[in-house]
């Protein structure tokens, strides 16, 4: 792993299902996170994931490509545009930095809408002990 390596892009499809399920996984009960008529009464086309399941999808884009060695040390994101179900979030990262056995990648989630999702994760590889 060097500074400017990229990694492969990862489609995910949102589907209802994933938008409620992450929302009442993580106990977000907002109405806009299950209800249309609710979020489309607050100004919004549809339901729309919330934060917490968009974090989790970053740290499985991070550790899915990492492997079970990694260890995720931070996750600073900001959403943008709404993730909608029949939409695609398409993530993206680029390694920015490298210091021993810990990178900083920028990651990127978008849609159709534009940027659902920026920031950057800090993510650290156990060495061959087990231990971090």
């Amino acid at each position: 792993m060097r500074a400017g390596d990229a990694l492969p892009p990862l489609e995910i499809g949102i589907t209802r299902t994933l938008v409620v399920a992450g929302a009442i996984a993580s106990r977000d009960y907002q109405d806009v996170h299950h209800d249309t008529e609710a979020a489309r009464q607050k100004g919004s086309p549809d339901i729309f994931m919330n934060i917490l399941t968009t974090n989790g999808l970053v740290g499985r884009y991070i550790t899915d490509h990492f492997g079970p060695g990694a260890v995720l040390r931070g996750v600073a994101i900001r959403l943008g545009a709404p993730n909608h179900p029949g939409d695609t979030m398409v993530l993206t990262g680029v390694v920015e930095d490298v210091r021993d056995d810990t990178a900083t990648v920028r990651i990127v989630g978008a849609n159709s809408l534009g940027k659902h999702v920026t920031g950057t994760v800090t993510v650290t590889m156990r060495n061959q002990g087990g231990r971090s």
